[in-house]
């Protein structure tokens, strides 16, 4: 409550009325510790690395911490990502294939989704600073963290943030090939009931199984 009630301070250049960055970090993640699940519509985009254009998919997206994760594109091509906390299951039905994978172990927050799965700490885990390079929408802020660890797979993650809520409209992720990929929610309900049984997921039969060892969302 100490770092709401400061919000209206310090006007600086992009993004005015923010308060100092410590305080926005220490209120962000008491928001994040007490949102047990969410679920949304989702835009993600990717551009930049080997690709000359931007690609675009669409869906939704359950969470319940920790680690569980329901990712369904639905456009332009049907995908589903299930994640029941210890395995990960990535199936296109289209190929009829399923990559069966390992969730890792620990606290490490080595991909952007397991951020919101209710991975790391952002104190502990970041470098945060509040993001230049972006003119976030009005009433949000764009804060920039900079991983401390070694053992991911991006270089940095910016969050964009409702000023009011501090709930995350958005997530920017930039991979070493300088490549971003940003998930845009949309239609955000929080601490809702979502049951385990959304987070199970049933090979259908005659699918071809691959075992995998690399987390990839």
């Amino acid at each position: 409550m100490l770092a709401l009630c400061v919000l209206g301070a310090s006007p600086l250049h992009g993004q005015p009325d923010r308060p100092p960055i410590a305080e926005l970090i220490a209120a962000l993640q008491a928001k994040y510790d007490a949102v047990r699940n969410f679920s949304a519509a989702f835009e993600q985009t990717y551009a930049g690395g080997v690709l000359r254009t931007t690609l675009v998919e669409r869906g939704t997206v359950l969470i319940k911490k920790p680690g569980k994760m329901r990712w369904h594109y639905t456009s332009p091509e049907e995908k589903l990502f299930v994640s029941d906390g210890v395995s990960l299951y990535s199936y296109i039905p289209a190929d009829r294939q399923v990559i069966v994978g390992t969730v890792p172990p620990g606290d490490s927050v080595s991909t952007p989704t397991l951020f919101l799965a209710g991975r790391g700490n952002l104190s502990r885990d970041f470098v945060a600073a509040y993001d230049e390079s972006l003119d976030p929408p009005p009433r949000t802020w764009a804060v920039e963290l900079i991983p401390t660890r070694q053992d991911v797979d991006y270089t940095r993650l910016t969050l964009v943030v409702d000023r009011a809520s501090l709930s995350v409209l958005q997530l920017r992720a930039t991979d070493f090939q300088n490549a971003v990929s940003a998930f845009t929610f949309s239609g955000l309900e929080e601490n809702r009931d979502l049951p385990d049984a959304l987070f199970s997921f049933a090979i259908p039969p005659g699918t071809e199984i691959v075992t995998g060892d690399d987390f990839g969302r």
